[in-house]
């Protein structure tokens, strides 16, 4: 195991993973913090002013260890036909929209230009990888960067750029998964076995994440070389996340007895636990953003209507553990 650096490796061995579309609040993170634990905000889907205010809320806080991860601009192009047969094949969903094929890049340069200016501890990376110039201006900063990867190919490219970090994500992991090519199809490994095949091509540092809910988890991904484990699914249910009620109530609903990685919702493979929108729509294409901003409409519809048949709702493979309750009591189960 290699020492993870700085205010990574001085928290607790259980991180909190950032989460974009609402979990990740600044009372989360703060809560995070304050139990001895790593957190972050998601800055994916915010806009800088948003994102800058939650940065200033947890600094009013006092909690001062902590990262933002950002989405690097890597679009799933979709051609015309596609996105037209999808769109058609969406039309009657409740909220569905003509909406334009629209591509974006998620206000990537100035959510950089902003934590370039008003630096914080760690920025993390998913999606893709971003410019050496970019990774170099951060650590001139002294702002530790961390690259989110799947495999030793992606190890290795991460390790190029001169990143300090990487979190190490398996197949078990909740939400969208950070392969660099949504095209591939991962490797159904154990999040040990995926730890391991990175810690034996590169000498940096691992934080193992994906498929996290008990002890014997944690113990494995440590064993396995990973410096820490970060969770995301396991803390959603807690008082502090900003997950949504409906959300909250179907992780905890017998009635839904499976995940599955769909790209369903946003044109990007994500694991959620399986509803009728995911059966209905197996084919889905890859197209991200396009296909993210096809089904916003229908996605609003569900949220408004709580209806969790149509939401997307995100979900790794542990999601029966995640507990009700404090955060700061949740960590310590994990951690013992």
């Amino acid at each position: 195991m290699v020492q993870l650096p700085g205010v990574l490796g001085t928290a607790g061995p259980v991180h909190v993973a950032p989460m974009a579309g609402g979990p990740s609040t600044p009372a989360l993170v703060t809560a995070a913090v304050r139990a001895g634990a790593f957190a972050q905000l998601a800055a994916g889907y915010k806009s800088p002013e948003a994102l800058a205010a939650e940065i200033g809320a947890v600094r009013a806080a006092g909690a001062a260890g902590f990262g933002v991860n950002l989405f690097v601009p890597n679009p799933v192009p979709i051609g015309d036909a596609e996105y037209a047969r999808y769109r058609d094949a969406l039309a009657a969903e409740p909220g569905a929209a003509d909406v334009p094929k629209r591509e974006d890049d998620d206000a990537w340069h100035e959510k950089v230009a902003l934590l370039l200016d008003d630096p914080v501890p760690v920025v993390s990376f998913t999606f893709g990888l971003p410019d050496p110039a970019t990774v170099r201006a951060f650590r001139q900063r002294g702002t530790l960067v961390v690259q989110s990867v799947t495999n030793p190919d992606e190890s290795r490219a991460a390790e190029d750029l001169g990143v300090d970090a990487l979190v190490v994500q398996g197949v078990g992991a909740g939400g969208h998964s950070a392969v660099l090519d949504p095209a591939r199809q991962a490797d159904d490994l154990s999040l040990a076995d995926i730890v391991r095949s990175v810690a034996a091509v590169t000498a940096l540092p691992i934080v193992a994440a994906g498929g996290i809910g008990d002890r014997d988890d944690v113990g494995a991904a440590l064993g396995a070389g990973a410096g820490a484990v970060a969770v995301g699914t396991y803390v959603l249910r807690t008082d502090e996340a900003g997950t949504s009620d409906t959300h909250r109530d179907a992780l905890g609903d017998p009635t839904f007895d499976r995940t599955a990685r769909t790209r369903a919702f946003t044109g990007r493979p994500a694991r959620a636990l399986v509803n009728d929108f995911v059966r209905a729509h197996a084919d889905a294409p890859l197209g991200y953003p396009a296909v993210h901003h096809l089904t916003k409409p229908i996605r609003g519809a569900a949220a408004a209507a709580h209806d969790p048949q149509r939401l997307h709702l995100w979900a790794g493979r542990a999601w029966r553990s995640a507990p009700t309750g404090s955060l700061a009591a949740a960590l310590a189960e994990l951690a013992g």
